[in-house]
């Protein structure tokens, strides 16, 4: 695998940001570690959690070891504490997130662009990042996955939490439910032939898992179709290394 912090100027935000980025390389001769490559791989767009950044996934977890073998590329952008949203102050991170980067990444690496092999995941926030994503773009993507996802902001607004609330109250400075920020709503909303396939995963013990339990109760009421994986587990980062590789055993990669 080739590893890239790549720097540059985010046009949709006017500052300069950055992306972690996992390339597929072929090798045979590498000590403990064989990876695969081909013209034009898939993508994985990983999303990163609220006190965190795009590096955070390749420090406290093997996402790059699990994703050599499969020959899949992996984009890890940085958004800040933004939840994914175009916030009221003006920074359009769900903008930078939904239309700039998938097109300076094609732009920078050759990665395919064919919706079956586009994927989103995350963690906490970037599984609410995730799954809005694929719920509003349904086209752009094969398969979303949510771990200790913050997917019901309803419920996590209501909890009272005021750190959380206040970040909450800076980006979208008022009530969520409803509104196109609301993941529970979007999967109300959307047609469940054309909606990605959905993954959600969250630890019993996690503060989330309501929120979870949540997301997949409205999915399965609207029909859409969501593989659910509730099992022993808090917010941190043991649980996230090993659902992350179900993650990508689940992933509906092309010839496997």
């Amino acid at each position: 695998m080739a590893f890239l912090r790549c720097d540059f100027f985010s046009e949709s935000l006017s500052l300069s940001t950055s992306m972690t980025v996992i390339l597929p390389q072929a090798t045979s001769t590498q000590i403990g570690m064989d990876g695969v490559s081909q013209d034009a791989p898939p993508v994985l767009y990983l999303l990163h959690g609220l006190t965190d950044d795009d590096t955070i996934w390749t420090r406290r977890t093997s996402i790059e070891r699990y994703a050599a073998p499969l020959g899949l590329a992996v984009v890890m952008p940085q958004v800040h504490q933004s939840f994914y949203a175009d916030d009221r102050s003006g920074l359009r991170f769900w903008t930078f997130l939904s239309e700039e980067l998938p097109t300076i990444v094609d732009s920078f690496f050759r990665v395919s662009t064919h919706r079956e092999d586009t994927f989103v995941a995350g963690l906490s926030m970037g599984g609410y990042g995730a799954m809005k994503w694929a719920l509003r773009q349904p086209e752009r993507f094969a398969a979303a996955a949510s771990l200790s996802g913050a997917l019901d902001l309803g419920h996590v607004q209501d909890a009272g939490d005021p750190w959380v609330n206040a970040i909450l109250d800076r980006v979208f400075a008022g009530s969520i439910s409803g509104t196109p920020d609301d993941t529970v709503h979007l999967v109300q909303e959307v047609d469940p032939a054309q909606c990605p396939a959905l993954y959600v995963g969250c630890g019993t013990e996690d503060d989330l898992y309501p929120a979870s339990l949540a997301f997949v109760d409205a999915a399965r009421r609207s029909t859409v179709p969501v593989t659910s994986a509730f099992s022993p587990g808090e917010h941190e980062w043991g649980y996230w290394d090993r659902t992350i590789q179900d993650v990508l055993a689940w992933l509906p990669l092309r010839g496997r």
